[in-house]
């Protein structure tokens, strides 16, 4: 018989119930049993969902990140924290989020982020099982057949980084023993399965990452519970006969991303070992095709018999909940749709298929049959004009019409802006009265005219506090805008929009990514009128604001049924337009935010190329058919960039900024050896965290990064947006940062002068 089970399901509850608890609780309005309440509510729910599974996730909810979870569990907690709290949960959100917070990335090519662990020569490691374990006696009592999920210690290993001139691997041999001992505690809790993470399988193994999956396995394979070895996100490849020959009782391989394993896996693997397939994707909302997956599947289930488990390709985190809440998407998309308890559903046929048989599900095959033929026949979804657009567009159109040096020159003519210019990346708070005013129009409570009037007050009192701080280019705040990918979206034809579709980004952040189903156009403008408002505002430049082609693609759920690049260029093409009628609307400063280019990067090296040629192409498309006096920007946030820079440079932009303050200027060292021609303006101030910087912080990270841009070439900005802070906190970090630059330009000998060195 087949079996079923789940990687992970998403914590933050079908109406984001976690986030509300937890910013209560951060505010100090709930207290902590309550959080803790609601968490138990979350968990049993979720259990209940997965009750027709064989076997369920334990251990897969968490807080803030499952990665900072296991850092507590083996007692890696920066030693700046230790101190405070303990182990509390206290210290757990300051390692988060607080004054000196852990720094923050991008898991893997996915949109959630976490808690980077930190490792040095004087970091030991002790086991803290009580929250699992207490997990685990919270799903016994409800009936739940529990399977304990665990991040590897390899992949953690991995995933962390060194504070000295220490190597993570020199710290295997000090934290198996901890897994070991928690391995015995689950087997003592009467665990019989443990589901162990290791997606670094899927990635470039250098050989010494190699030897220390085989060490750490072989080192495991005593401990009295049987473990599944998970890998997913992509493809095993070179890494198949390693994953396959592992000492564990079973693997798990993502057959969505990484199908072409199954053969030559199939061919290697141990005769006893169990083989688990993702092959619902767990990444995107599209219903699986079960008909065609049951095509290459009854082979395998025949071969493999009760070896076989099924499961989604991934854990659900990084899908919505419930597709039933959807009650006013179109009734034709909504058919197209599978939410993370429609997937499971989607197991539960597939698995009934292979034991009793095609006809035991036939009424569900034969629904999923017409949903699938509507989608591939559907004439919303193709649009002969846009890809008739595509066809005829300019081979030039990516290039400016100068180099940088030419433009830089002309833009300081127009521009006049001091040395050290001051910014901000673009979103002010959202006020609780920006959300009553955006609800109201929403449920139609008010008319277009009051509610652009309320949308234009909120502007002007933007544009009025940016003066007052002292900021060189303004921004006019993105009051009128609800997200930065959906906003967009709703103004372009080939997107669909949930109302409940939110997925975690990180801790209480949710992000409720646009459905791309069909070809993209733009019908009209959809900024320029917000911008030429708020220029009128002022005599000081206001930045247009855009969400880049790649962002607008890595941030929404897209069409699996044509090239990742063919969509992208689409979204290319129509960004370009909005570009172009803000430059012609007087726009003379254009940032187009790509916080995503680096998140879509393939995690196998040998894809980059062909990624960033067409990622980059996107971009240059959509920015570069301005005039040389028009100055473009782009805003690329937490993630590693050193490894690309040289391709972020071919884009062009005159200005980039980047997140640079949580990592202590250190992205920073990649210009050691790559000397980035244009301007940059690298992050003073972490908006992710309440604390705020004072002006002696900030320019000790200035003066950081002057020691590899020269200052005519650096800006001061935040790290990101600034929507999710409140005006309390901005006005005096702004001003922090105005007092920064100012106090810097004074150092500065007159002949360096913006005007004559740029």
């Amino acid at each position: 018989m087949v079996k079923t089970h789940n990687l992970g399901f998403p914590r933050i509850g079908a109406n984001r119930e976690l986030k509300f608890a937890l910013e209560a609780y951060w505010k100090q309005t709930t207290p902590e049993d309550a959080l803790q309440s609601t968490g138990r509510q979350l968990r049993a729910q979720n259990w209940q969902w997965q009750n027709t599974l064989d076997l369920t996730p334990v251990g897969d909810f968490s807080f803030y990140d499952h990665v900072l979870d296991t850092s507590f569990m083996l007692g890696n907690i920066p030693a700046r924290f230790q101190a405070q709290h303990g182990a509390s949960l206290e210290t757990y959100f300051e390692v988060a989020r607080g004054r000196a917070a852990g720094q923050m990335t991008k898991w893997f090519d996915t949109n959630y982020h976490y808690i980077v662990p930190e490792f040095s020569q004087n970091t030991h490691f002790t086991l803290n099982a009580a929250p699992l374990l207490a997990q685990i006696e919270e799903a016994k009592t409800q009936g739940v057949r529990t399977k304990p999920v665990l991040l590897g210690p390899v992949t953690y290993l991995a995933l962390g980084k060194s504070t000295d001139t220490s190597q993570a691997l020199d710290l295997l041999d000090a934290l198996l023993p901890v897994y070991g001992e928690l391995l015995n505690a689950l087997a003592a809790q009467g665990i019989e399965w443990v589901q162990i993470d290791e997606p670094l399988l899927v990635t470039d193994l250098a050989p010494e990452w190699a030897h220390a999956l085989s060490i750490a396995y072989h080192t495991l394979k005593s401990a009295p519970v049987k473990i599944l070895l998970a890998s997913y996100f992509g493809s095993l490849q070179e890494n198949t006969y390693l994953a396959a020959n592992l000492p564990v009782a079973g693997l798990h391989i993502d057959a969505v991303r990484g199908r072409q394993d199954i053969t030559p896996l199939l061919n290697v693997l141990p005769p006893h070992r169990v083989l688990s397939l993702g092959v619902i994707d767990g990444r995107n909302i599209w219903k699986t095709d079960l008909n065609e997956t049951l095509d290459w599947l009854e082979p395998i289930a025949q071969r493999l018999n009760n070896r076989l488990w099924l499961a989604p390709s991934c854990s659900l985190l990084h899908v919505p909940v419930d597709l039933n809440k959807e009650t006013q998407l179109d009734p034709e998309i909504h058919s197209w749709l599978a939410f993370a308890k429609q997937k499971l559903h989607e197991l539960q046929v597939l698995a009934k298929a292979l034991n009793e048989g095609r006809q035991a599900v036939a009424t569900e095959l034969n629904n999923n049959q017409v949903a699938s033929a509507s989608r591939l026949r559907s004439t919303r979804v193709h649009n002969p004009s846009v890809k008739l657009a595509l066809a005829n567009l300019n081979t030039n159109a990516g290039t400016r019409q100068s180099p940088y040096a030419v433009r830089a020159k002309k833009q300081a003519s127009r521009l006049n802006l001091p040395l050290f210019p001051t910014t901000t990346i673009g979103s002010f708070p959202q006020t609780p009265e920006i959300r009553r005013q955006r609800k109201a129009f929403r449920k139609q409570e008010i008319d277009v005219a009051t509610y652009e009037a309320a949308m234009q007050a909120e502007i002007a009192s933007c544009i009025q506090a940016q003066e007052a701080l002292g900021l060189d280019v303004l921004v006019h705040g993105e009051a009128e805008r609800n997200d930065m990918v959906e906003y967009f979206g709703e103004h372009l034809e080939g997107f669909a929009f949930s109302q409940f579709g939110w997925v975690q980004s990180y801790g209480s952040r949710c992000v409720k990514p646009p459905i791309i189903y069909g070809d993209i156009q733009r019908p009209k403008a959809i900024t320029v009128e917000w911008m030429r408002y708020a220029q009128s505002l002022t005599q000081r430049p206001v930045k247009g604001m855009l969400t880049g082609p790649v962002t607008l693609l890595n941030w929404s759920f897209v069409r699996n049924d044509q090239p990742r690049a063919t969509t992208c260029r689409q979204l290319a093409l129509a960004m370009r337009n909005e570009v172009l009628d803000l430059e012609r609307a007087g726009t003379h400063i254009i940032q187009i935010d790509e916080a995503a280019l680096r998140e879509g990067l393939p995690l196998r090296k040998a894809q980059w190329q062909s990624y960033l040629n067409w990622a980059i192409e996107a971009f240059r498309i959509c920015a570069n058919g301005v005039q040389d006096e028009t100055q473009i920007h782009t805003h690329m946030c937490y993630s590693e960039f050193n490894d690309i820079m040289p391709f972020i440079a071919q884009m062009d932009a005159d200005v980039i900024t980047i997140e640079t303050s949580r990592s202590n200027m250190k992205l920073l060292e990649a210009f050691k050896d790559f000397h980035y021609p244009n301007e940059i303006g690298p992050g003073v101030y972490d908006i992710h965290s309440p604390t705020l910087p004072d002006a002696a912080q900030m320019t000790a990270l200035i003066e950081k990064a002057a020691q590899y841009i020269p200052v005519e070439r650096l800006w001061i900005n935040p790290d990101c947006g600034l929507k999710p802070r409140q005006w309390a906190e901005v006005n005096p970090a702004l001003r922090a940062m105005v007092q920064t630059a100012q106090s810097l330009r004074e150092s500065i000998p007159q002949r360096q002068a913006r005007s004559a060195t740029v």
